[in-house]
């Protein structure tokens, strides 16, 4: 669990992006050592980011073993900063409270009248952040129903879990 002292906190860096799967378009970076050891945790990390001074992008640092963490830059900011894999980037990013995400008003809504509020709450930060991020990004509408859609079961599975 992440220090809660170094929520709001900024961190900057110089690094290389990685290609981090061959064949595929997934690159990431390391996250310094210094870095790490400041966070306190070696699991994953919440954060608002940016590259090259790019928009703001919520993403985790992603722990890789021996306390190292990565952090994945999607494709939509490497074409909108105009780099690619071998490129040097300057990356910025603010620790994120991963208990305080502003939910959807859509999702809100669907949980409330499901009464699975409090059961999406007791999902796992890490989880329940990603199902949030994976509803932000959807560009089609159908897409970001289904996601929506996709949230409201895992609460009740973890409903039916308790």
């Amino acid at each position: 669990m992440i220090d809660k002292s170094l929520v709001g906190k900024l961190f900057s860096f110089d690094a290389k992006l990685e290609n981090w799967a061959e064949g595929m378009d997934y690159c990431a970076v390391r996250v310094p050592m210094k870095i790490t050891n400041s966070l306190g945790t070696r699991g994953p990390v919440l954060v608002n980011a940016s590259v090259n001074n790019s928009e703001l992008f919520q993403v985790s640092l992603f722990p890789v073993g021996g306390g190292k963490h990565y952090i994945r830059i999607k494709a939509k900011i490497r074409k909108l900063t105009k780099t690619k894999s071998g490129d040097r980037v300057k990356l910025d990013f603010v620790v994120l409270d991963p208990n305080d995400v502003d939910v959807p008003d859509e999702l809100l809504d669907l949980l409330e009248t499901e009464g699975m509020i409090d059961a999406f709450m007791d999902i796992p930060p890490g989880k329940r952040n990603y199902l949030i991020r994976r509803i932000q990004e959807a560009v089609k509408p159908a897409t970001r129903e289904k996601r929506i859609c996709e949230a409201l079961d895992v609460a009740i599975e973890r409903e039916h879990k308790a």
